[in-house]
């Protein structure tokens, strides 16, 4: 069973930066797509970032060129470097992990990954 744990989030005003953190445990599989979501209060679920175990990156439209989504694989450990940062980026954000899915799976709104975090709250304020 995977068990992911978001940090980092927290309040910042526009034009600022924030890294969030997640710690990954549970597993033995290393092909693991990874990916980070968000959900603004009374909006649907989006697709931000995701990682698979190839390094292959893909980002939604909003973040491109500001957001950047990396892992540490001997901290077991995924970020989203956030820069740049606008008020329409306040969100719950959420960690996920999939055996199955790939990057590119986000982007065209395949949302259903196996495994989540528990979320973390960031508000960007102008």
């Amino acid at each position: 069973q995977v068990h992911l744990a978001e940090s980092g989030g927290g309040s910042v005003q526009a034009g600022g930066s924030l890294r969030l953190s997640c710690v990954v445990s549970g597993y033995e599989d290393s092909s693991l797509c990874m990916a980070w979501f968000r959900q603004a209060p009374g909006k649907e679920r989006e697709g931000v970032a995701a990682l698979d175990s190839d390094g292959t990156t893909s980002y939604a439209d909003s973040v491109k060129g500001r957001f950047t989504i990396s892992i540490d694989n001997a901290k077991n450990t995924l970020y989203l470097q956030m820069n740049s940062l606008k008020p329409e980026d306040t969100a719950m954000y959420y960690c996920a992990a999939d055996p199955v899915y790939e990057s590119s799976d986000i982007l065209a709104g395949h949302y259903e990954f196996e495994f989540w975090g528990q979320g973390i709250l960031v508000t960007v304020s102008s």
